[in-house]
């Protein structure tokens, strides 16, 4: 039995022996993305790539840390099923109603939740949806919201880049990519801020997005638009308008977090690093370049929830029984030593990280999110070039949650800049035009890059 991470919340039974104090909690006040990683080398260290876990009181589970049993995790359907109802613990009855669990792993009908036929069903109509999007379109009007935010803080030589603009920027852009009005937009906006602050007002703002959403599909159903709603509700998979409705929650909403964290990651990296600054300031690394180092070291969701075993095995050196359930490891995953260089830094331009996961279920937005976390780093480099933090990096604080690797605050200073109208720099000299990407039936779309 290890001694348990002097951060880390009270230890828990066993998920298979039942023995007290041989599982470390992930929860607590004391964790969260900055104390995490320490946590993940001691359980490492003192169980091999399979660790016993607790993710919310009460509820145990194992946490794949090894990159080679993440793989196999997320491949091997016939053993790792992606749906809830096979996990023991809720067929049971023994999750608790009001558990914090429940809202990240209770039975949709959506991608994320099926398996076989179903996936592939659902991920077809999502998959072409996405492809469906014109990627000059797509990063002319990121370009656009991102100057419009900047504008909005710029005269004030002083801004927090997480409430201000990386929080503001991937659901401005989404609420077009959704097809909605201005008005609408903002009001979903607001409603999934209030979700993903999970404070008081959460139910509420949670009640305000479905019907924000549901509204939306019916209305899209009426009237075909020129949107990603109508591309999932005309799909030839014909999802119904609930598995549509779910799936723009799963697409959307539990995206939205992971572009936040990762535009975010990438400015404290750029603003504390200055090697990386003056590689990527003199050529030497691209945006992308800098992009996937975050990917490999500060991935935007460390832990993500979850396969259920479908059978008892050995695996990963642990004794796995059906019905368990086994948490991805993603952050862990990519710093398991078994596939880092010896110096264990990620080499640039590998893209091998399981960042946005691996197998069947990778994530089916990730080439739309490295477009518009590429645009507003890059946007935001050019229009406040001598951007610096007002705090010592040792004083930022980050999310408490054992699923979100993202900053709370990034607070920076800057010498107020005269805005000018037109394109950055470095991007194509097209002038943003004004309104939302959409799908062009006249043309082939492209592919966002």
């Amino acid at each position: 039995m290890s001694t348990p991470h002097p951060m880390a919340g009270p230890a828990v039974s066993c998920p298979v022996t039942g023995a007290p104090g041989t599982a470390t909690a992930l929860h607590g006040p004391g964790l969260d993305g900055n104390t995490m990683p320490a946590l993940y080398e001691e359980l490492r260290a003192a169980h091999g790539p399979v660790a016993p876990v607790s993710v919310a009181p009460g509820i145990d589970a194992w946490l794949v840390l090894g990159h080679r049993e993440l793989l196999r995790l997320t491949r091997e359907e016939q053993d790792f099923s992606h749906d809830p109802r096979r996990w023991s613990r809720l067929r049971e009855g023994r999750v608790p109603a009001d558990s914090p669990i429940l809202p990240m792993v209770g039975w949709r009908p959506a991608l994320l939740f099926a398996d076989g036929q179903q996936h592939r069903r659902m991920r077809a109509a999502v998959s072409d949806a996405l492809a469906g999007i014109n990627g000059h379109e797509l990063r002319r009007s990121v370009r656009a919201a991102a100057e419009a935010l900047i504008a909005g803080f710029a005269a004030q030589g002083e801004a927090d880049l997480v409430a201000a603009y990386a929080r503001m920027l991937p659901m401005r852009v989404i609420a077009g990519l959704l097809g909605l009005d201005e008005r609408t937009g903002r009001d979903l906006v607001e409603a999934v801020g209030g979700l993903v602050s999970a404070a008081g007002g959460a139910a509420d703002a949670s009640r305000r997005m479905g019907a924000i959403l549901q509204e939306l599909v019916v209305e899209k159903r009426r009237v075909r638009g020129d949107d990603i709603v109508s591309a999932l509700l005309h799909h030839p998979a014909r999802l119904t308008d609930e598995e549509v409705l779910h799936n723009l929650v799963v697409m959307f909403v539990a995206g939205n977090q992971t572009t936040v964290n990762w535009i975010a990651t990438s400015l404290r990296i750029l603003l504390c690093d200055p090697s990386l600054r003056s590689s990527l300031s003199g050529g030497h690394l691209s945006v992308d370049d800098a992009l996937d180092l975050v990917l490999w070291r500060f991935p935007p969701t460390q832990n993500f929830p979850a396969r259920y075993a479908t059978r008892d095995m050995r695996f990963g050196g642990q004794d796995i029984r059906a019905g368990d359930m086994l948490i991805l490891g993603l952050a862990a995953a990519n710093a398991d030593p078994e596939v880092l260089p010896a110096d264990g830094a990620p080499v640039v331009g590998n893209r091998s990280h399981l960042a946005f996961g691996a197998g069947p279920h990778t994530c089916p937005a990730q080439d739309p999110a490295r477009l518009i976390t590429r645009t507003a780093v890059d946007t935001i480099r050019h229009r406040l070039p001598d951007l610096e933090l007002s705090v010592p990096e040792s004083e930022l604080k980050w999310i408490n949650s054992p699923w979100s690797k993202g900053l709370g605050t990034l607070p920076v200073r800057f010498t107020s800049p005269q805005l000018p109208q037109g394109p950055v720099p470095s991007q194509p000299t097209e002038a943003p035009t004004p309104g939302w990407p959409h799908r062009n039936a006249a043309r082939p779309p492209a592919r966002p890059h």
